[in-house]
Formats: C-alpha cells, sequence, structure tokens
C-alpha cells in the first residue's frame, strides 16, 4: 500500500499569490515531501499472540481530514492511540511534523502536546470544573498564565457552545456537552493535528449532531484530523480520504466519493454492503 496521500484541500486563506502557490506546490512535490504531518512506516503491534497492526504505512497532510472505517477488531482504535503512543508499537517508525515519537521521556510529553485527542468516553476529570479541565493542561504542560489559559478556555467554550457551563462539574452535563468540552480541551493545547477515537459512540443519537457539528467546523477551518468513526454520513461529507482496515491491515484508501460508490476490494464491499442492508 502506497504511503503517499490524496491531495488534500487547501481550507486556508490565500497567503500567497496563485504564482507563489503553484510554485510553493511543485517544490512540495518535487522533494516527495507533500507537506506530511503525521507518519506512519512499517507500523506492526501485537497483544500478546493478536497481531493487530499489520506493516501499517500512513501519511498524513497538514489540513487533511483522514476518516478511518472498518469493522469491530479490525485495529481502527489502536491506530489512533499508537500515533501519541497511548499504545508502544512493536516495529515501526511514527514521525509527528518529521520528528519521530520517543519511546518515553520528557521528549514524548513535549511531541505528545502536538497531537489533541478525544476519546469516546470523555476522559473528564469528575471532581474539577469544566473550566479547570481545560487550563489544567496548558497551565502544567504549556506554561500558560492562569488568566490567559481562562481566557482562551472561555474562548473555545463559547466556540463550541457550552461557555455556560464553565462552572459546572462534568456529571452536569450531557453526554453531548461533555464531549464537546473534551474537544475544547483538547485544542486548548494548540495541537497539530486531533485524533478521534469514536468519538460519539457513547452518546444518544440526539446528541451525535451536536459534536459532529463542531467536528465538521473544525475541518472546515484547515485543522487536521484523523478521525475512527461509524458516522457514515459524516465520513463521506467531512473526509478528504476513507483509510479502510479490516484484520489489522489497511486495505483500501480512497476520497469518500469512490470509497462509498465503488469500493475497489471484496472486503470493502462485503464492509459496505452489511452497512445498507442492516
Amino acid at each position: 500500500m502506497s504511503t503517499t496521500p490524496s491531495p488534500a484541500p487547501d481550507r486556508s486563506a490565500d497567503a500567497a499569490s496563485p504564482a507563489d502557490a503553484l510554485i510553493m506546490d511543485a517544490a512540495r512535490r518535487a522533494d516527495g515531501s507533500d507537506d506530511v504531518l503525521v507518519e506512519l512506516v512499517g507500523v506492526n503491534k501485537h497483544f500478546g499472540d493478536l497481531h493487530v497492526l499489520k506493516d501499517i504505512n500512513l501519511a498524513v497532510k497538514r489540513q487533511e481530514v483522514v476518516v478511518v472505517l472498518g469493522p469491530s477488531g479490525s485495529g481502527k482504535s489502536t491506530l489512533c492511540r499508537t500515533i501519541n503512543r497511548l499504545e508502544s508499537i512493536d516495529t515501526g517508525t511514527i514521525r509527528i511534523d518529521g520528528q519521530e515519537l520517543p519511546q518515553e521521556g520528557k521528549e514524548l510529553a513535549r511531541l505528545r502536546a502536538e497531537v489533541g485527542m478525544v476519546f469516546q468516553s470523555f476522559n473528564l476529570f469528575a471532581n474539577k470544573t469544566i473550566l479547570d479541565n481545560i487550563t489544567l493542561g496548558p497551565i502544567k504542560v504549556r506554561g500558560v498564565s492562569k488568566q490567559d489559559a481562562e481566557a482562551e478556555a472561555h474562548r473555545l467554550l463559547q466556540r463550541v457552545g457550552v461557555d455556560s457551563q464553565a462552572a459546572k462539574f462534568p456529571a452536569q452535563l450531557s453526554g453531548g456537552q461533555q464531549q464537546r468540552v473534551a474537544i475544547a480541551r483538547a485544542l486548548a493545547m494548540r495541537p497539530k493535528v486531533m485524533l478521534f477515537d469514536e468519538p460519539t459512540s457513547a452518546l444518544d443519537p440526539e446528541m451525535v449532531k451536536e459534536v459532529l457539528d463542531v467536528m465538521a467546523e473544525l475541518a472546515a477551518e484547515g485543522m487536521t484530523m484523523i478521525i475512527v468513526t461509524h458516522e457514515m454520513g459524516f465520513a463521506r461529507q467531512a473526509a478528504d480520504r476513507v483509510v479502510f482496515m479490516a484484520d489489522g491491515a489497511i486495505v483500501e484508501e480512497a476520497t469518500p466519493d469512490e470509497f462509498f460508490t465503488s469500493p475497489r476490494t471484496d472486503r470493502a464491499q462485503d464492509f459496505l454492503s452489511k452497512l445498507i442492508t442492516h
């Protein structure tokens, strides 16, 4: 499987003339980097005798939205968790913005701060207010002053639509509100890339849309995102590229339109047929 990602649309404001943009694009193509932000090369992971990631090669460009699909047990969540070393790998290399992820120590903590992650179970601190949940990381890890951290937290809470909940505790919020707080908390660290591991799977159906709307806004604003999800409608609308996994391997990569209308592999065809008929 090729590691070359599909072209990601430039969602940023035009900072250069069309001629300059063409020159920069040509330079990137010439050196082969194509502005890759996240790169996995030959990544393997075992849980005991179970080979959960098999020779994963994946490159994600800046401002690209990659949605990872596949049946349960295909390795999607493990793939997501290896990108900020929540899961170690056995062999291979993972790079964030050209820097290889260290195994441990301060350098790992520093690089991990560049990777925001939103889990399916929110993972908010139950004994801290919403405001404190968001300011803790910037203050402790980034060294931001409390005043600046709180100002940024209120801005982010307003952005995700829950600024009125800042003084409450997580248990006082709905699941959808808690997940939007979790997104704001990740954004407060000003990450280069956001990882979403089934962010709507623990939500009641009526709460799913409010979280997907926030994620769609982030995509439109140019945030680099890797999203593990079963929300096919969202994948089709928001993704630049679909990565389909099965049995621990990347089986197929395509644009959403190509994947959902004419999947190339039998495994992907079978996966989509079950979604349609069940």
